[in-house]
């Protein structure tokens, strides 16, 4: 499989992009991102664009790709409605559409988050605004969409979040979440599995007993569905 992997910089997308590259079903992974990860691998290459809403010129670079994992997102705290949207929906939607012309039939991950609002109609903003995200993704013509909705998520292999509140709660709780895990494997998650379930969703889809079927074609993992792709 070629991969396109946004958001390798955020704690997910690491996670994310070290399957890819220990993954012997991964022929090669596209870095697309604002900046450079710092990291050498022979399967790895690297675009790094200061707007991301503007593929303009990176036509030929996208064609003919298998799978895109979106792992880029922003924490909503202290972000007005607007700047969000910015953010969640315009931008992931720009990638997806113009991903969907030029490599048609891509398998589109996107890492949404537990308690989305697939209505788009409720008070919480960030829930609101992730469900509006996902509705758009799964009526997309081009691409074969799976939302990935994972709850806590522990990272692994010396992976750190970028936001200071989840580096404390991961601080505090370091040494209960794999206990946590075994016990509530509805409810947590790691990196890692996020990742190797990525994989397997792009190269087998998604088993029936893993999704949810929404209320239009597209499929929308939970956490415990994301742990049983990794497991597989």
């Amino acid at each position: 499989m070629k991969v396109i992997l946004f958001g390798a910089t955020g704690m997910v997308g690491r996670g994310v992009l070290r399957e890819c590259l220990r993954d012997a079903a991964v022929e090669s992974v596209l870095v697309v991102g604002r900046t450079a990860l710092g990291v050498t691998h022979p399967k790895l290459r690297e675009v790094v664009r200061a707007d991301l809403t503007d593929l303009t010129g990176l036509e030929d670079e996208l064609l003919g790709y298998d799978a895109c994992f979106f792992c880029l997102g922003v924490s909503s705290a202290g972000m007005k409605e607007a700047a969000y949207r910015e953010v969640t929906y315009d931008l992931t939607l720009a990638v997806a559409r113009f991903l969907a012309v030029r490599s048609p039939g891509l398998t589109f991950c996107y890492v949404s988050g537990q308690g989305t609002d697939s209505s788009a109609r409720g008070r919480v903003m960030w829930a609101r605004v992730k469900g509006e995200t996902e509705n758009a993704l799964l009526a997309l013509d081009g691409v074969d969409a799976y939302m990935f909705r994972p709850g806590l998520i522990q990272p692994l292999h010396g992976i750190t979040s970028k936001t200071r509140a989840y580096r404390v709660v991961y601080l505090l709780t370091g040494r209960l979440l794999p206990v946590l895990r075994k016990l509530a494997p509805r409810w947590i998650t790691t990196t890692e599995q996020v990742g190797l379930a990525m994989i397997a969703v792009a190269r087998d889809g998604a088993g029936e007993r893993d999704r949810v079927r929404d209320r239009t074609r597209g499929r929308v993992l939970e956490t415990e569905g994301i742990n049983r792709l990794a497991g597989a």
